[in-house]
């Protein structure tokens, strides 16, 4: 009776449990560049330093516009035996007429922060990009590693079947089914290790998502690496669209408009200006005045202020093309790099993978071998444990090529939008 009580109630409740198992959200990597696109918090910062930057080049820009005021005034002013009123309105404006370009080059300058900070935000997506694509590759392998785990607990297991059955026999020594047992042990410890890792990389990729909360997901895709460059290729034109190139020239232009605006600090600056104005003691008033006219401005002496400012602009504009050239050489540096280690990743792979099935049929030939004592434990184990390492090393060898695929279209510059 009691076991039929059991039964039914593993019978009513299964259906949940199959719906809690379920649950999990499975997300390609398609799926995975979307969200981040859309939700992480570096991209929004990035898009909001733009949006700054078109603001700041907006105000520059304003200062070639007339600028207008409209004046409205009501007053009284009470003596001991009078009191009057007083009443006026009126429009007044000024325009510049010439400041010896010093807008203008500000306005380019604004021009190319705008540059800079649109280059700003592609290096940003960039980086997103790769971790992305790290988190998303280690949930990968840790839901890969969890399987080659299960595999090798079973290895492990049916070894040790073996190995307790020629002891109980008198075939074996104990020492050997000591060796099994703690290989077995070993196998069930990693595999525990490798599904609490699961959660952690769950978290690294949430957090990459973009996403406020944690949630239990999983991720579908192979370790097929799509970028493989095999050719080698021409990294001085790869430089030219690169984020972090693009913000250093942006700046380096930026800091030689800094320079022109510095210069027409030397000039006069030339406006215009006019006004109309009605005023008088009742409402409404009705005294007509007008004024218009032309001013100049050019300080004679300000204690070396201005030449003290040309030769700041221009040691700002020489440290930022050192600094152009700098960046230019550090991302050829990187491409030259990166190139290298994903032709090595891919060839690991390569030769991991015939070392893998080298293994696999040594195992085979060498387990019917120890079965019918044609060789020895110690023989045999070691050729199990390197079958074991090889299942190991070859899903090292596939994520590590696709971490480094990654890695190879970081240093290209390649943004979310770019998605092999």
């Amino acid at each position: 009776m009691l076991p039929g009580f059991f039964l039914l109630i593993l019978i009513l409740f299964n259906p949940i449990f199959i719906v809690l198992a379920s649950a999990q959200e499975a997300l390609t990597w398609s799926d995975c560049l979307a969200e981040a696109k859309k939700n992480h918090p570096d991209l929004i910062s990035a898009v909001e330093s733009v949006n700054q930057e078109k603001a700041a080049k907006e105000v520059t820009a304003s200062g070639l516009f007339p600028q207008t005021n409209v004046d409205f005034d009501i007053s009284r002013a009470k003596t001991s035996s009078t009191t009057a009123n007083s009443y006026s309105y009126g429009v007044s404006g000024t325009q510049l007429i010439f400041d010896g370009m010093k807008t203008s080059s500000e306005i380019k300058a604004a021009s190319e922060n705008v540059a800079a900070a649109e280059a700003n935000y592609r290096f940003a997506s960039a980086e997103v990009r790769l971790n992305l694509r790290s988190a998303f590759v280690n949930l990968l392998k840790a839901q890969e590693l969890v399987k080659v785990s299960e595999e090798i607990v079973k290895i492990r297991r049916d070894n040790l079947a073996l190995i307790r059955l020629r002891y109980e026999s008198g075939l074996e020594h104990r020492g050997a089914l000591l060796t099994a047992e703690a290989n077995f042990a070993s196998a069930n410890f990693e595999l525990a290790q490798a599904k609490r890792n699961v959660e952690f990389v769950q978290r690294q990729l949430t957090k990459e998502l973009g996403r406020k909360e944690f949630s239990s997901l999983t991720v579908a895709g192979d370790f097929t690496a799509r970028e493989t460059a095999v050719e080698k290729p021409d990294f001085d034109a790869l430089i030219k669209n690169n984020p972090s190139v693009l913000n250093a020239l942006a700046q380096k232009n930026a800091a030689s408009f800094g320079v022109q605006s510095a210069r027409a600090n030397f000039f006069p600056t030339v406006s215009g200006s006019a006004g109309a104005e009605k005023s008088g003691a009742t409402w409404p008033p009705d005294n007509d005045q007008w004024n218009a006219g032309v001013s100049v401005s050019l300080p004679l002496f300000e204690g070396g202020l201005k030449t003290a400012q040309f030769a700041q602009a221009r040691a700002a504009y020489r440290q930022a093309e050192a600094d152009e050239r700098s960046t230019r050489d550090i991302v050829v540096v990187s491409l030259e790099r990166t190139w290298a280690a994903l032709q090595d990743a891919l060839e690991t792979v390569d030769v991991r993978h015939k070392s893998l099935e080298a293994s696999e049929e040594r195992s085979r030939i060498a387990q019917a071998q120890y079965s019918t004592g044609f060789i020895a434990f110690d023989d045999w184990i070691i050729i199990e444990n390197t079958l074991v390492e090889a299942k190991k090393f070859y899903l090292e060898g596939q994520a590590d090529a696709l971490l480094t695929e990654a890695a190879w279209i970081q240093a290209k510059g390649e943004t979310l939008e770019y998605a092999p």
